[in-house]
């Protein structure tokens, strides 16, 4: 083992000499203790290392020992529940045995060793194999069936295959390949969290990740694997953006990021997720999550780790065949772990003080999301939807980690403190919102949906977008310079705005809304502006016309329980036809 000596301690940062023979991104062990850290820049036999632990107590002189091994996350049965930190270790497990504070230095298995699985094979001795092909199941939780798949590189023919219950290090199978070399395959694979894991080929996304909220799945809609953007001020409502998506998207694994937010709001994630019922299988929605809770009072490097962590997991759900959600909360916390560890490493700065490679990092962490076919002769595909965070600071997007995150993102989910401070969440501005998957996703909508779909969601988008033209007017002249038909659309547009694009996350109805309840909400409110446009023709009093009893209906269709919706939308469409037409055969009178 290579060992080296401290030069430098700045921080998280380390300096050591006599580190010859190691390599970009090797993991090492700092000191006595053996804190875990990682190469990030060789200069002779000069290594700059990020420690993921506090390092209070090093000194000039103390050990440094090489593992000559990338930084790696273990992939085997035993990561869904399972809550980790930025760099694996397990926290539940850090508790029971140390406490509440993760002592430095700690060393616990990623994942159990001891815990038995059943191992349930799918193929025979004599089967050949290529790489990512299933070799058996074992049914990890209720709601997901982990499958064990031959390793990257590694093909030939079966000439063992166990069935019973095993450890993650017992062997299951063995497999030889052609050069007569046999290898044994374990549950526990290890994989480089900066490298991404092979596929055959990305596919284009053409089915929209379904998330149950209104203005994102009508508006702004996400393809299953793509990638969007979440950026807000502070108090906007981002973190409750992303647990809403975690709790309701339309994805079989959720991998759950924290990366440097407040504990408390982590807290919230680990004491809600457990008691949340899946809407898919009705069991805790834990059963089909990995938490990664990195927040910001832990160690700043292990911040940038994080987010590798979490996607890694990701790829390799993804190459089971699975649908996998990542959130990331927040890229910008990730970001100024980076800002801190170029600086510390005296790079020239680019822009707000960020390294000049911001861009191309980002890049490369939202570019392992998508659609793709995995490895294996089933042809299967999977898909990991990447969705981030971005906190800027004082709200303002021109600074550098939006700027560099929209250049790469697709889905543009702009959340407003003006919308956040008036009590309408989600605060998703819908002006400055944009999606670029909608013309892709228009024919799955109109096929699966219906063909009105895309008419109805444009004519909700130009009435929204003539509201804003028109409260310039209102601003300057006041109401009554508006014509009674311009008064209608203001209306509308009111109505869109707090009747459907509004919805209450802690509300047991409106947290989560279908397609097909999205469609009828949509068809009520535009066809009390059908009928409205009618009466004008008929100079009925437009205040009489808003008043209704039937706005108030339109109002609360969205607490209508799903199973009950189609018949409450057939009493609501009757009412609106049969006040508006009562109100236009009392002859009404001439609107000034």
């Amino acid at each position: 083992m290579i060992k080296g000596t401290v030069r430098k301690v700045s921080g998280p940062l380390i300096v050591a000499d006599g580190m010859k023979d190691v390599q970009m991104y090797d993991v090492v062990y700092v000191s006595e203790q053996r804190l875990i850290g990682e190469i990030i820049e060789l200069r002779g036999e000069r290594a700059s290392i990020q420690v993921y632990e506090d390092t209070g107590g090093i000194g000039v002189g103390d050990p440094v020992y090489a593992s000559n091994e990338p930084l790696s996350v273990e992939l085997a049965p035993g990561l869904i529940e399972s809550i980790f930190d930025g760099i694996q270790r397990p926290l539940n497990l850090i508790r029971e045995a140390a406490g509440d504070r993760i002592p430095k230095g700690i060393s616990i298995a990623h994942l159990d060793r001891s815990k038995k699985w059943y191992f349930e094979p799918r193929l025979n001795v004599g089967a050949k194999v290529v790489a990512g092909d299933v070799l058996g199941h074992v049914q990890e939780t209720p709601a997901v069936l982990h499958k064990i798949m031959v390793p990257p590189n590694v093909q030939g023919k079966v000439t063992w295959i166990g069935r019973g219950e095993n450890t993650i290090i017992d062997p299951i199978a063995k497999i030889q390949k052609e050069n007569g070399e046999e290898v044994e395959v374990k549950m526990l694979q290890l994989w480089p969290v900066r490298r991404g894991r092979p596929y055959v080929e990305k596919l284009p996304p053409n089915e929209p990740m379904i998330t149950g909220q209104r203005v994102i799945d009508t508006l702004f809609p996400i393809a299953k694997g793509g990638v969007a953007a979440v950026p807000g001020p502070f108090g906007s409502g981002k973190t409750v953006v992303q647990h809403q998506l975690a709790k309701w998207a339309d994805a079989d694994i959720i991998v759950y990021v924290g990366c440097g937010e407040r504990g408390n709001e982590m807290t919230d994630v680990l004491m809600e997720f457990p008691e949340l019922k899946d809407p898919r299988t009705g069991l805790s929605l834990m059963k089909r999550t990995v938490l990664i809770a990195n927040t910001s009072d832990m160690p700043v490097a292990a911040r940038e780790a994080s987010i590798y962590t979490g996607i890694t997991i990701a790829e390799y759900f993804r190459d089971m065949g699975y649908k996998v959600a990542v959130m990331a909360d927040s890229t910008s916390r990730w970001a100024e772990a980076l800002r801190e560890m170029s600086g510390r490493l005296e790079e020239m700065p680019g822009e707000e003080g960020y390294p000049a490679y911001l861009g191309s990092r980002l890049a490369e962490f939202y570019e392992r999301a998508g659609m793709v076919r995995v490895l294996g002769s089933e042809g299967r595909t999977g898909a990991i939807t990447a969705i981030g965070a971005v906190s800027p600071p004082g709200g303002d997007i021109s600074e550098p980690v939006s700027q560099a995150t929209l250049r790469i993102v697709k889905v543009f989910w702009g959340l407003s403190a003006k919308l956040a401070y008036s009590r309408h969440f989600p605060a998703i501005d819908w002006l400055q919102s944009y999606s670029l998957y909608k013309d892709r996703l228009r024919n799955w909508y109109d096929t699966h949906i219906s063909e009105e779909w895309s008419v109805l969601v444009q004519e909700v988008m130009n009435l929204l977008q003539e509201e804003s033209e028109l409260e310039e007017i209102v601003r300057l002249v006041g109401i009554d310079a508006l014509s009674a038909k311009d008064r209608l659309k203001l209306e509308t547009a009111r109505s869109i705005r707090e009747d459907y694009l509004h919805q209450n996350a802690f509300h047991e109805i409106d947290t989560y809304t279908s397609l097909e309840k999205q469609q009828l909400m949509l068809k009520l409110i535009l066809k009390f502006y059908e009928m409205g446009q009618k009466g004008l023709e008929s100079d009925i009093d437009l205040d009489k016309l808003f008043r209704l009893p039937v706005r108030e209906s339109i109002g609360r269709f969205k607490y209508t329980p799903e199973n009950e919706c189609k018949e409450r939308f057939n009493q609501v469409m009757n009412e609106i036809e049969e006040q508006v037409t009562r109100l236009i055969d009392d002859g009404g009178y001439d609107y000034v």
